[in-house]
């Protein structure tokens, strides 16, 4: 897997993990922001399968259409982004099951993601209607990310979470504002935090394969054969980056907990 491929880091097997935190609170309520579908299962799939189970109610922001998700030159390109939507609801429903909560389509159209005041608004009134404890994004600051509306994700998920604790932000939305605990950054260059990922592999697995459409593009998993090398290779991934921490499986991030 590549740097440039989405979800967890490479792993480094020299990092120093002695200030490390590992695992979470269990939230309340959490709220992942992935660019395209299938983001959040590749990024942090695993731990919100396991909050889901021990009672956490997860929702799910996609920021863009997921219209560019294919190679076929002549796709169809509306049926492509319905059945993107349709993937994405039940991959959330494969790893939260009863816990799912909201997903939330925002339609910026796939490579067009921009950080404007409009969506962050859009996302700032989400955080403070659903007041998640804890937030889970893309890392803007992850170096030589190719895919802008990974940055721009990142980064617009940041700046709201900034707009939504602030009163002054934003006062059309009448609504309170509300501060997260916790953000949770994955594709960080530089993490800080594992979660246990051996509990939530399995769903992890299972959500990420709701997304047929991109076992070609994404996961290049075109025959049974190739989708059980792409298992193998996400599995071994979590097994390399739960080594660095002494656990079996890990999801890693970077930690703000300074909000």
């Amino acid at each position: 897997m590549s740097g440039n491929e989405p979800g967890q880091p490479s792993p480094q097997r020299d990092v120093t993990v002695n200030d490390w935190t590992i695992d979470l609170d269990t939230p309340v309520c959490a709220l992942a922001i992935g660019a395209h579908p299938d983001d959040v299962e590749f990024g942090a799939g695993a731990t919100l399968a396991k909050w889901a189970a021990a009672g956490c109610t997860v929702h799910h922001v996609i920021c863009t259409d997921g219209s560019k998700g294919s190679w076929d030159p002549a796709a169809d390109i509306d049926a492509l982004v319905d059945r993107r939507r349709h993937e994405q609801r039940e991959a959330a429903h494969r790893l939260s099951g009863d816990r799912a909560g909201t997903t939330h389509f925002m339609g910026y159209v796939d490579g067009d993601l921009d950080n404007t005041r409009q969506a962050r608004s859009e996302l700032s009134r989400l955080i403070r209607t659903l007041k998640p404890s804890v937030v889970l994004a893309h890392d803007p600051w992850k170096r030589y990310r190719l895919h802008p509306d990974h940055r721009a994700a990142g980064f617009l998920a940041c700046d709201s979470v900034v707009a939504a604790r602030d009163p002054h932000f934003f006062p059309e939305h009448d609504l309170a504002h509300h501060r997260p605990d916790q953000m949770l950054l994955w594709e960080a260059d530089s993490p800080n935090h594992a979660e246990d990922a051996a509990f939530g592999l399995a769903a992890k697995l299972a959500a990420l394969e709701a997304h047929e459409s991109q076992f070609e593009s994404t996961m290049h998993a075109g025959t049974e054969d190739e989708l059980e090398m792409f298992r193998q290779r996400i599995t071994a991934r979590l097994a390399v980056l739960g080594e660095n921490v002494g656990l079996e499986f890990a999801e890693v991030f970077h930690l703000i907990d300074d909000l």
